[in-house]
């Protein structure tokens, strides 16, 4: 694993920086691994990468389908490949190519979604990923991977670059706290990280709205109640057995996302447990379904309730 240098008071980073540096330490030891990207890498933080390794970086320009082509052949061809463009129009206009080049084709491409969810704040709806969860979901054979913090970044990188299926890594732009102290988890796409333990209630959340659910549970502790916070950093495909446990043992479940509340985490984790008869309290803080309100990433977190105030009232008001 890469060492991690900190540049802020906190030692934290954005993921999308985190993902660059990882990035970097890997191909120094492997000129297999390869970086295609749709005039993005500015965006991406590729710079750095693409000025040490210019041999192992493609620019395709604003061609997404391209992007997403030219990248599943360069993985037939052997390589190992990281296609990086801001999610809402990698998942939107090469979805046909994400499904039919590396999903069906079985070629091991990281498909890796930058700006997701709604970072890209005012610039509004169009630019938004709200939709890639359900959208990815659906396509056979790719594993759905939104990290919350520096650790799962570093964690889900390395992997992603051994790993010979298709995967789709989701980053976001704001500084991600680290949601523990000592990050002694072990990390496999599949299985959900425990951040905190309770049994009056259970909050599963993913990507940038793990460290709020977290938040929720301090403040839902300081008022007697205990909390189960667990980072589901895989969506697809999703820890069903700690999804039993936390239905066993939990008078209530919470589900947390930068996505629509439609075909997401939350659908999927309300899926499992209807047809497996584990019948709980249950409800999915998201987007709804409707064009954003404008603002910042905090402003529209604030608008939906995403927030540690309104992840713990919802929870209270479940209990």
């Amino acid at each position: 694993m890469a060492h991690i240098e900190a540049t802020d008071p906190n030692g934290f980073k954005p993921n999308q920086e985190i993902f660059s540096e990882i990035l970097q330490a890997l191909a120094a030891k492997d000129r297999d691994i390869i970086a295609v990207t749709s005039d993005s890498r500015g965006s991406g933080k590729l710079v750095p990468f693409g000025k040490k390794f210019p041999e192992q970086i493609v620019e395709v320009g604003i061609a997404e389908q391209n992007l997403v082509g030219v990248a599943a052949g360069l993985a037939a061809a052997g390589k190992k490949v990281f296609a990086v463009s801001p999610a809402c129009f990698l998942t939107a206009r090469a979805l046909e190519q994400i499904k039919n080049d590396v999903a069906y084709s079985d070629n091991p491409v990281t498909v890796v979604g930058i700006s997701a969810g709604v970072s890209y704040g005012a610039l509004g709806s169009t630019h938004h990923s709200l939709h890639d969860f359900a959208a990815l979901r659906c396509i056979n054979n790719i594993t759905v991977v939104v990290p919350a913090d520096n650790f799962e970044t570093a964690q889900a990188t390395a992997l992603a670059a051994t790993t010979n299926s298709p995967v789709y890594l989701r980053f976001g732009k704001r500084v991600m706290n680290s949601l523990k102290e000592v990050n002694d988890d072990t990390f496999a796409f599949g299985k959900g990280r425990v951040i905190t333990e309770g049994n009056d209630a259970a909050i599963i959340a993913c990507g940038e709205t793990v460290y709020p659910a977290v938040q929720a549970a301090k403040l839902l502790a300081e008022q007697g109640i205990n909390v189960t916070v667990v980072s589901m950093h895989t969506i697809k495909p999703l820890d069903t057995d700690l999804l039993a446990k936390l239905a066993a043992a939990c008078q209530a479940i919470v589900t947390v996302e930068e996505h629509s509340v439609y075909g997401g985490l939350g659908e999927a984790c309300a899926s499992y447990l209807m047809q497996h008869g584990l019948h709980k309290p249950f409800r999915i803080v998201g987007i709804p379904d409707e064009y954003t309100v404008t603002g910042s990433q905090q402003d529209i977190f604030n608008h939906y309730h995403i927030t540690k105030e309104g992840i713990a009232e919802v929870v209270k008001g479940l209990l």
